[in-house]
């Protein structure tokens, strides 16, 4: 991939993220306008979900429900714009109860909606908790109102609602996933792909592909095996990136400290491929900090230099690239039956991650 690909990647993701930014706005001061009156808890929520919601994000997901409405139609469609804050509410939903299952402190550089709570009611834990688990369900609820609400014709919104019901499901499947993957037998590769295409794929670029499909006037069920091929191959590739940056990336480029897989006793994909390079006393090391409790900077050092001598590093990006490169293959598939501007976006997008991790 090219220097003016990478950019024009880049380009066209920040300004789907300007305009959006904008739109998600302009959504939460309507809701709030339809809010019960004399109270401070439902406010109080749906400003926590505005602010988690606005805080940042790549917006990345809506770039691609309107890519794929490209595809078939030149103009933006009507749909288009209730989809995408319906993607973005759910990604807040996902957001919030992410903190409460990992007790996370951050998220965006701010405080998580959990712990936002936390310091609201420090002497009434459980309600901080309850709270929490509410406003990420209002998320949840809004994200299929937007679209039940949508000006578009009944059959369309429906259609539209269970797709986004599905990703949900899906969603929630992949965390049990995430979760049960951590504990018993060191899972294989096919357990990790798994979990990364429950957790994350489905919802972060199968579900936004049907929806700008479906805006669009096309049918994604004509074309369900392709599409999710390529939403797990990029699904796959970015959560391994992720991965990666996690135990290799400098803090400054990621905004945490590394290692916080290992901290965390989680069996990521780099964390799986150490434990398959190593043996002895360098694997007895890994699995002490995978033990806990936490993983102070100096032993993550040590796993970094573990890693690199056995070439895991390489090893992962290597993997990065193929599967981005795959993804772009069946991307490359769609000429001649889709617009190849639209076409051109999905080829270079995976090739983007792969440098993002280099």
């Amino acid at each position: 991939m090219t220097a003016d690909n990478a950019a024009g990647v880049h380009e066209r993701l920040a300004g789907y993220r300007d305009r959006f930014n904008g739109l998600f706005a302009n959504y939460f001061d309507s809701v709030a306008e339809q809010g019960p009156p004399r109270n401070s808890f439902v406010p109080e929520a749906l400003e926590l979900v505005r602010d988690m919601s606005l805080r940042g994000g790549k917006r990345l997901r809506v770039a691609l429900l309107y890519e794929a409405a490209r595809l078939v139609a030149p103009d933006t469609v009507p749909g288009l714009d209730e989809a995408a804050l319906s993607i973005e509410l759910l990604q807040t939903h996902g957001l919030i109860h992410d903190d409460i299952i990992d007790d996370s402190p951050v998220r965006r550089g701010a405080p998580s909606v959990y712990y936002a709570y936390r310091e609201r009611f420090p002497d009434r834990p459980q309600t901080a908790l309850g709270l929490a688990v509410l406003a990420g369900d209002l998320a949840a609820f809004l994200s299929v109102q937007v679209l039940l609400t949508a000006p578009v014709p009944r059959e369309l919104r429906q259609a539209m609602a269970a797709v986004q019901a599905t990703a949900g499901a899906d969603t929630v499947r992949g965390q049990f996933l995430d979760l049960e993957r951590d504990f018993g037998p060191m899972p294989d590769r096919e357990v990790l792909d798994t979990v990364s295409e429950y957790k994350s794929a489905r919802y972060s670029v199968l579900a936004p592909l049907q929806l700008g499909l479906l805006a669009a006037g096309a049918d994604p069920a004509a074309h369900e095996n392709e599409l999710a091929r390529y939403a797990r191959l990029l699904g796959v590739s970015g959560q391994m990136r992720d991965d990666y940056l996690d135990l290799f990336a400098d803090a400054r480029t990621v905004g945490k400290p590394a290692g916080s897989d290992l901290r965390e006793g989680r069996r990521s994909y780099a964390v799986c491929a150490l434990l398959a390079a190593t043996s002895g006393a360098e694997r007895a090391v890994v699995e002490s900090a995978l033990a806990g409790p936490g993983c102070p900077p100096q032993t993550v050092e040590r796993i970094q230099d573990i890693a690199r001598r056995h070439g895991v590093d390489n090893e992962l990006l290597a993997e990065i690239r193929r599967c981005a490169q795959e993804a772009a293959a069946v991307a490359a598939n769609w000429r001649g039956r889709w617009r190849d501007e639209a076409v051109e976006f999905f080829e270079q997008l995976p090739l983007w991650g792969v440098l993002r991790a280099q």
